[in-house]
């Protein structure tokens, strides 16, 4: 697990230095990557950072959040998106069916890349990297 960590974050920031576009943050695409095998995990929280940027639209209507408030309010809504997720989704899905996300802080970075430089090109640089990082991972754990 730390291989895949340091991995990723040195393969993100090689992506971010090479393209200038950030894969939902530098430690996001080790994170999904850890959970390349279980795609509806990677699915929820991909959906819980769109719900974060839907919520941070509606409440930057009334208040004002740019930089790290921005930052602070994706994170925030985030925890409460996910914590909500884990306390009353359950009840509603069959029995067996695993839909959760990737901790409750990822998505929280996910969206407020997202809401930066938009959803398509944050999903994209997102799953490329950690497809890049999973497959580096596990030919270093060949070795």
């Amino acid at each position: 697990m730390l291989e895949v960590a340091l991995i990723g974050v040195f393969v993100s920031s090689l992506f971010v230095e090479f393209t200038g576009f950030y894969p939902g943050g530098i430690v996001v695409p080790a994170y999904v990557a850890l959970y390349m095998n279980q795609p509806l995990r990677v699915f929820g929280t991909i959906l819980v950072a769109l719900l974060c940027v839907l919520f941070y639209k509606l409440i930057s209507r009334f208040v004002i959040l740019f930089g790290r408030r921005r930052f602070v309010m994706m994170i925030l809504l985030s925890g409460i998106l996910v914590l909500i997720w884990r306390r009353f989704l359950p009840q509603y899905i069959p029995h067996g069916f695993d839909f959760a996300t990737v901790g409750w802080i990822i998505p929280g970075l996910l969206a407020n890349n997202m809401e930066r430089q938009g959803f398509i090109l944050t999903i994209l640089a997102m799953i490329g990297v950690s497809t890049t990082v999973y497959f580096v991972g596990r030919v270093l754990m060949l070795l």
